[in-house]
């Protein structure tokens, strides 16, 4: 793959990784309330009553089984459902001018998937399965009903959508004069700071997806990610050993990136459900 001047449209938009991490509140794949789910927080504003809260779990079909290399959703597919990541990750793929895949993002639990769709009413990408893993899916004309009668669930999802196109135009002006190095360390901050708020280790995680892909999310060649992960590690940012990464020295890293304040993550959908 060539190496590209530019970042892709969706570079680095919820740069995450996929490891398997045990939540605090997570509990079996069989159906269960969704009160009890680890996740729900990110599918459902806080703060609804006991029978708003009835509505959207008599619309949720519970955790739904993705293979390893599973597809979620395809290109061109008429949108369904939006689907929230329970456990497992994804990566979401388009073809370019070429007919070569390109990866447009990773996704792991807490996020929901398909929102890209909602304006066409078909998928614009591909949604595969890194890891086996389950999913919530949400009828999404049932969803549409709760936005329009539901105002709280409403006012979350533009907030919602409001922060993925924010986060994107984020992203690709951070990142668009960034050399390869400086790209990589940002997409390990970001995933460092993803496995916080999953409850897992911040400097310790396995990556799920493979070196091409990183580098096709990150617009490099799979040797230009090779070397730039060997380049902070001589600089004992930190360690890589196959697919697991350590971060030695979180600060560091940071600095080595000018400062750069790990923003670009779900800590808004926090400070939304909050309010």
């Amino acid at each position: 793959m060539r190496e590209q001047s530019a970042v892709p449209l969706q570079a680095v938009l919820r740069a995450m990784s996929a490891i398997h991490c045990i939540h605090r509140n997570s509990i079996s794949p069989s159906r269960a309330a969704c009160a009890d789910c680890g996740v729900l927080a990110w599918c459902a504003p806080a703060g609804l009553d006991p029978q708003e809260m009835d509505r959207v779990e008599n619309l949720i079909r519970h955790r739904l089984p993705v293979k390893r290399n599973g597809y979620l959703y395809r290109t061109g597919a008429a949108l369904e459902s939006l689907h929230a990541i329970h456990t497992g990750s994804f990566k979401t793929t388009i073809l370019d001018d070429d007919g070569r895949e390109q990866v447009t993002g990773f996704h792991m639990p807490g996020e929901l998937m398909g929102l890209d769709a909602i304006g066409a009413e078909r998928h614009m990408c591909n949604a595969i399965a890194l890891e086996d893993s389950i999913v919530c899916g949400i009828p999404f004309g049932g969803f549409e009903r709760l936005v329009r009668e539901i105002p709280r669930f409403q006012k979350h999802f533009h907030r919602l959508m409001s922060s993925e196109i924010t986060r994107s135009q984020e992203i690709m002006l951070l990142l668009g004069s960034m050399h390869a190095e400086e790209r990589l360390a940002v997409f390990l901050l970001n995933l460092s700071k993803q496995y916080a708020e999953s409850n897992c280790s911040a400097t310790q995680f396995s990556l799920r997806m493979t070196r091409e892909d990183i580098g096709s999310h990150l617009g490099l060649t799979f040797e230009t990610v090779s070397r730039a992960l060997s380049s902070l590690q001589r600089e004992r940012l930190i360690r890589v050993q196959n697919k697991d990464i350590e971060i030695k020295d979180l600060p560091g890293l940071k600095q080595f990136v000018g400062g750069y304040d790990v923003r670009h993550s779900r800590t808004k959908h926090v400070e939304f459900q909050a309010a």
